[in-house]
């Protein structure tokens, strides 16, 4: 299984596209796996014969673990025959020190501090364990944080669970009955969700769990920045070789406004905030299949504009061809998402988590608007936009959103159209 990314430990087997007894070539895809944010493909190595298949669909298997075995006519067989007897004992190994049986799990000491992840608590739900089970399995991830692994070995070996409230009905149980869903036979179908659906379902279930979400709107005059935009366009392709659209100019604006207020550029850590160096942007991406995934620009306060548009205009094309690797949509401390693409006026956008704000930009709309001359006031034609930022009220409070905000709003308002191309 390969490494997949900094933070990816392990990975799910969605199908093998090869069979035993299959010749493969050097480099072409056998199988193709999924973490909890991409899906990937796996090449061969070498070129031969397959041998060995160990672990099949579904199976979740961590970074590192030989996935087969490839004859490449006999000249590695020696050294494949000496792989499997290190695999097969580290794998006895591995048993031995295998999670205890749950009776003994429950003498353990719930820690109630524990970090869960969103996609730990959807195998939850599914397997019916609750928040104190969970808190007595031994992480073996950073810091002790609960992997997928770790839950399903714990899963093999369990025969009594810890009695407690399952986490589905963690929160306080109402009196109102679950609406009905009218379903008429003939006429609607049922449509199961897939599996991006799925994770991202949860995690927006999650945040907005996990987040008390407040949203702060202003409305920002951006004429200058359109007209300079609109007449410069095709200088700028013609001399970069890439399309200039409004969405580097606004990750810039976004970027320089973090650099103005880092504490909104922060984790919360149980009781710690964690403060990023790195500016790391989001974009969130609408996918063909009508999904949504969110490519990172990293480090966006330290490029230029041009930069940025190579960034911003390859992460799109990625997103929309599937091409994205697992790093480019990793990491991110701040996320944009451009509503206006869709017409929509405004957003009341969910923050992406850990992170703890997420800015929502609106549709240009020309329209009448009272201004400001020399002459006094006046009625004007001009581009106005919407700009709404969903925070995380437990670490960033009015103020600092506000702020924040609306020096987003005074970077565009204010933008130079003496800028040379």
């Amino acid at each position: 299984m390969p490494k997949m990314g900094e933070s990816i430990s392990e990975a799910t087997i969605i199908s093998w596209l090869k069979n035993v007894g299959d010749y493969v070539e050097d480099e072409e895809t056998i199988l193709e796996v999924a973490t909890d944010k991409v899906d990937s493909e796996v090449p061969a190595p070498v070129s031969g014969v397959i041998t060995e298949i160990r672990f099949h669909k579904d199976t979740v298997v961590e970074v590192g673990t030989v996935l087969a075995f490839i004859d490449s006519e006999g000249i590695q067989e020696a050294r494949d025959e000496r792989q499997e007897v290190s695999i097969k004992e580290r794998a006895a190994s591995i048993a031995v020190d295998s999670p205890k049986p749950a009776t003994e799990n429950r003498q353990l000491k719930v820690n109630p501090d524990a970090f869960i992840s969103p996609l730990i608590i959807s195998i939850a739900q599914k397997e019916n364990l609750s928040i104190e089970e969970l808190q007595t399995i031994p992480g073996s991830g950073a810091e002790g944080r609960l992997q997928k692994s770790d839950v399903f070995n714990y899963l093999k070996n369990r025969k009594f669970p810890i009695q407690s409230k399952p986490i589905s009905n963690s929160q306080p149980t109402s009196s109102y009955p679950k609406p009905k869903i009218n379903f008429v036979d003939g006429k609607d179908r049922i449509v199961e969700m897939d599996r991006m659906r799925k994770m991202i379902a949860d995690h927006m279930v999650y945040s907005k769990q996990t987040s008390p979400h407040v949203t702060s709107y202003i409305e920002v005059d951006v004429t200058n920045l359109v007209n300079w935009r609109n007449e410069n366009k095709d200088k700028f392709q013609e001399k970069y070789n890439e399309k200039l659209t409004f969405t580097p100019i606004f990750v810039q604006a976004v970027a320089k406004a973090i650099v103005d207020f880092p504490m909104i550029n922060v984790s919360v850590d149980g009781k710690n905030i964690i403060v990023h160096n790195d500016i790391n942007i989001g974009m969130a991406t609408s996918l063909p299949n009508g999904n949504l995934i969110v490519p990172v620009v990293r480090n966006a306060n330290e490029k230029d504009l041009v930069a940025l548009a190579k960034d911003v205009n390859y992460l799109a094309d990625a997103s929309r061809n599937n091409k994205l690797k697992p790093e480019e949509i990793q990491g991110s401390t701040f996320t944009i998402s451009n509503v206006g693409t869709f017409g929509s006026l405004m957003g009341t956008p969910i923050i992406n988590q850990p992170e703890v704000a997420i800015i929502a930009l609106g549709i240009i709309k020309k329209r009448p608007e009272v201004i400001t001359t020399e002459k006094g006031d006046e009625i004007a034609i001009r581009s106005m936009m919407y700009l709404s930022l969903s925070f995380d009220h437990r670490v960033v409070d009015g103020y600092l959103a506000g702020s924040f905000l609306r020096k987003i709003g005074d970077y565009l308002e204010r933008f130079e159209t003496n800028r040379k191309i």
